[in-house]
């Protein structure tokens, strides 16, 4: 079987007003070769959750069992959605989304308890088998459409609330869950610490568990979503690309550094996890595509507002006349 690789890069592209400025200056030849002599084509998904559900066969989005799995909790009987603990600051009329609370394991249990005593006759169940992925367990599933946490956070969380059928029942929950979580002694001792409390939940990722699709035979990288998906379907999981050539079959990288320093707004941390992208995984791709280890490169850019593919051949690299433009001039068209 001819070696490929498949490499997965949520956003690329910095919107308009912010490329030129924190993209100049930017090396970065072997990334802007792929994308002037490969071809490429839009692509319908849009976000990293969708990608990997799609290409998983994850039916409708039902990430919550393949991460609670992950997290050493094999899913039980019943719709499961990610309840994920936030912090909501206002501001002004906005009330901002953030992830980066740290509540200890212990404190974690101490929150779920809470809420589960508080919500005892609802059917309802809250779990947190890792601090900062909790989970609820329902019934039945709810008619609601969710949007993931990365989509969020550090945005205005009243445009993203749940929607559907049921969606003015779970705004009254999700209102109530705030109340509980506020009147709680562990968000005073927080706040005394000058530490972010844990103030509400974010819903998302909602589903049933489901038989995934092996269709490749590694994952690269430290993505843990991606790695939850890849111990699903028992794939091995390796955290940095190889600088010798790749092992046989078909392989996944996910370079998920630049969609986690955008979350932050921390632009430096962005430019230095796009020149490691260079340098420790396009560079040596490129090279085992010359040299005839992989048989072909397909690159997935995933943007918000639009994406695109990108595959590129060893034949493909003789496409000399197709001359490479600064990835700060480049558009997702």
């Amino acid at each position: 079987m001819m070696k490929a690789l498949h490499i997965v890069v949520p956003d690329l592209f910095l919107p308009g007003e912010l490329a030129a400025d924190v993209g100049a200056g930017l090396h970065l030849p072997v990334l802007e070769k792929i994308m002037a002599r490969g071809d490429s084509r839009p692509l319908a998904l849009t976000s990293l959750e969708a990608w990997l559900c799609s290409i998983f066969g994850v039916p409708e989005a039902a990430i919550a069992p393949v991460t609670l799995r992950a997290d050493g909790v094999p899913p039980e009987q019943g719709y499961w959605l990610r309840a994920d603990p936030v912090h909501l600051r206002l501001e002004r009329e906005q009330m901002i989304l953030q992830t980066n609370v740290a509540p200890s394991s212990t404190e974690a249990a101490v929150l779920c308890a809470y809420l589960n005593a508080h919500f005892a006759d609802s059917g309802m169940r809250f779990f947190a088998p890792h601090p900062q992925r909790w989970y609820v367990r329902l019934d039945e599933a709810p008619a609601l459409e969710t949007y993931p946490v990365s989509q969020v956070e550090g945005r205005n969380a009243r445009s993203y609330m749940p929607q559907g059928g049921q969606a003015l029942q779970w705004h009254g929950i999700l209102n109530e869950i705030q109340m509980a979580l506020y009147a709680h002694p562990l968000s005073e001792a927080s706040a005394q610490q000058g530490i972010l409390a844990v103030n509400s939940v974010w819903l998302w990722g909602g589903g049933y568990a489901a038989e995934l699709t092996r269709v490749f035979d590694r994952l690269y990288g430290g993505c843990e979503l991606a790695q939850a998906f890849a111990r699903a379907v028992q794939i091995p999981c390796v955290p940095d690309f190889p600088a010798s050539p790749l092992a046989g079959g078909r392989s996944l990288y996910v370079w998920d550094g630049l969609n986690s320093a955008l979350r932050r707004g921390d632009f430096y941390a962005w430019r230095e996890s796009l020149l490691a992208l260079e340098r420790d995984c396009l560079s040596p791709a490129l090279d085992a595509l010359r040299a005839g280890d992989v048989g072909r490169i397909t690159l997935d850019v995933l943007q918000e507002e639009g994406s695109r593919r990108y595959e590129l051949s060893r034949a493909m690299l003789w496409r000399v006349w197709r001359r490479a433009q600064p990835l700060a001039r480049q558009r997702l068209v």
